[in-house]
């Protein structure tokens, strides 16, 4: 089978596709033929040999990713003969692979109203994404901003947060990714790179936000914070630019409550039921993935170039068969 390697941590050229031996299933295992792998940012972190690659304790050579929607095709021991051929999620420490080995404790039923891109779109950015909206807790009338708003996460907390009633500012980098997350129901759109930016949050809303999502992390998390108001709530889950750097000692003299879902572990550990309800939430048509690229397994390369050149809006998927 084809897989794709990270032959030496570096730039997109360091990915290749290889043939590989098909994996075979060990006890309690099933053998998903996979039909599209999701494709995330962090993958590309992971790739390049930084900060991330030491989090995840990945080494060379490996198979990136981290799942991806398929057919069951053969189980190992202990493993009921009833998924064989279901359709489903599979949650992985691989994935840009035309075959993969999951336990089953990893593996969710796609509902019959979700198709393949959807729920491969659903595996990590919805489940993110579904997890955050609980925990923030967005509300009627209430203002809520959402960096990042154009990428994977972050375009499905402005549904979400939209959905529940909340006055939704979209901060995004491009014209196009602004109007983006306006079509998706965002009442106000601004421009993140642009000195000031966060002074014009707290002039359009009379103040600040009750609620913010940061979705790039680092330094920027910090003027994120300062567009809250005083016993408001910044949910910090971005980490394009590394952890969220904060004065913790004013978040204190603040009020606000800080939740650090990543850095927490909390995202990780309860992965799977939050993939459930993003799978019960695109059922149910109030979750719906923008899928703006798919990329052929052999294209894997482009498809970290164009996420790194912050070229894509929503999310970008590998198509294996």
């Amino acid at each position: 089978m084809r897989v794709v390697h990270v032959t030496e941590f570096g730039g997109p050229e360091v990915l290749s596709v290889v043939e590989a031996p098909e994996p075979q299933p060990g006890p309690d295992q099933v053998i998903v033929a996979l039909a599209f792998a999701d494709v995330l940012f962090l993958d590309a972190l992971i790739r390049s040999g930084g900060w991330a690659t030491r989090h995840f304790a990945r080494t060379p050579p490996f198979v990136p990713g981290t799942g991806g929607v398929g057919t069951v095709i053969a189980v190992g021991t202990g493993v009921d003969r009833a998924w064989l051929g279901r359709r489903v999620l599979a949650a992985a420490e691989t994935g840009y692979a035309e075959q993969i080995a999951v336990y089953v404790g990893q593996l969710l039923p796609v509902p019959d109203e979700v198709d393949d891109q959807t729920a491969a779109a659903l595996l990590h950015d919805g489940a993110t994404a579904a997890a955050l909206d609980r925990l923030g807790e967005p509300r009627r009338g209430q203002w809520v901003l959402v960096t990042a708003a154009a990428g994977g996460a972050g375009s499905q907390l402005v549904q979400l947060a939209a959905g529940a009633g909340a006055r939704v500012i979209a901060a995004a980098s491009t014209g196009d990714k602004r109007a983006f997350a306006e079509k998706l129901g965002a009442e106000i759109t601004i421009d993140y790179t642009q000195p000031g930016w966060d002074d014009q949050v707290r002039t359009v809303t009379g103040g600040g936000v009750g609620l913010a999502y940061d979705g790039a992390g680092g330094g920027l998390a910090t003027a994120t914070l300062s567009t809250v108001v005083d016993g408001g709530r910044l949910v910090t889950y971005g980490t394009t630019n590394g952890f969220a750097s904060l004065d913790y000692d004013d978040v204190t003299r603040r009020g606000i409550d800080i939740i650090t879902p990543v850095a927490s572990g909390a995202l990780t550990d309860e992965h799977l039921p939050n993939a459930a309800r993003a799978l019960a939430l695109g059922a149910e048509g109030r979750l719906r993935p923008v899928i703006s690229a798919v990329y052929r397994l052999e294209h894997a390369a482009d498809a970290h170039r164009d996420l790194e050149a912050r070229k894509l809006i929503g999310k970008a998927l590998l198509a294996i068969t």
